[in-house]
C-alpha cells in the first residue's frame, strides 16, 4: 500500500471510491466531488486548497492505494492549526472506503499520514473524531494518541481530541 497524491489519473477509480459513500459523510470532505464539475477543475480547485486559497489553511491530501490501484482511502494533512481545527478537525482528516473499514487500513493510513507531518516539522499532532466514532479512537491510540479535553461543538456534537507527539 502507498499514499499517492490526488491527480488525473486517479478520476475513474477517485469516482467509484465515491459511490460507496453517502456523499454528505465523506471524509475528509476535500475529496467530495461537484456534480457536473470537470475533474480537471477539481483538482485545480484541490491545488489552490492546499495552498491556504479559499480560506484554507495550507494542507496536503493524498489517496491510499492498494496493490491493485484501487483507492482505499483518503487523507488530509493540515501544516497548522486554525482555532477552528484546534476544538473540531485536527491536524489530520481520514477516511477509509466503506466496504474497506475493520482491515486495518485506517491505522496504516493515520501512520503515513505521521510520517508526512514528521517531514513537516510538526511534533505536537492534534487527531480528533466524533465520540461515537469507537473505530477512529482506537486507530489513533494504536498509533499513539493520547486524548485531551473534548470539545462540544455548538450544535451539541462532541468531538474527542488526542495529540500524538513525535
Amino acid at each position: 500500500m502507498r499514499l499517492e497524491r490526488p491527480s488525473l489519473k486517479w478520476k475513474s477509480e477517485h469516482i467509484a471510491y465515491l459511490k460507496e459513500w453517502d456523499e454528505a459523510k465523506v471524509n475528509p470532505s476535500s475529496f467530495r466531488l461537484k456534480k457536473d464539475f470537470p475533474y480537471e477543475d477539481y483538482l485545480e480547485e484541490l491545488k489552490e486548497e492546499e495552498a491556504g486559497k479559499n480560506n484554507r489553511v495550507p494542507n496536503s491530501n493524498y489517496f491510499l492505494i492498494d496493490e491493485n490501484n484501487r483507492i482505499l482511502g483518503a487523507v488530509t494533512i493540515r501544516h497548522f492549526l486554525s482555532d477552528y481545527l484546534r476544538n473540531v478537525d485536527g491536524h489530520i482528516g481520514a477516511g477509509i472506503r466503506p466496504s474497506e473499514r475493520r482491515k486495518g487500513y485506517a491505522t496504516f493510513l493515520l501512520s503515513e499520514a505521521l510520517k508526512i507531518t514528521d517531514q513537516l516539522g510538526i511534533r505536537s499532532v492534534l487527531v480528533t473524531c466524533n465520540e461515537d466514532n469507537i473505530g477512529s479512537a482506537a486507530v489513533i491510540i494504536k498509533n499513539g494518541g493520547v486524548e485531551d479535553e473534548s470539545f462540544t461543538e455548538p450544535h451539541g456534537n462532541v468531538v474527542r481530541r488526542f495529540w500524538i507527539e513525535r
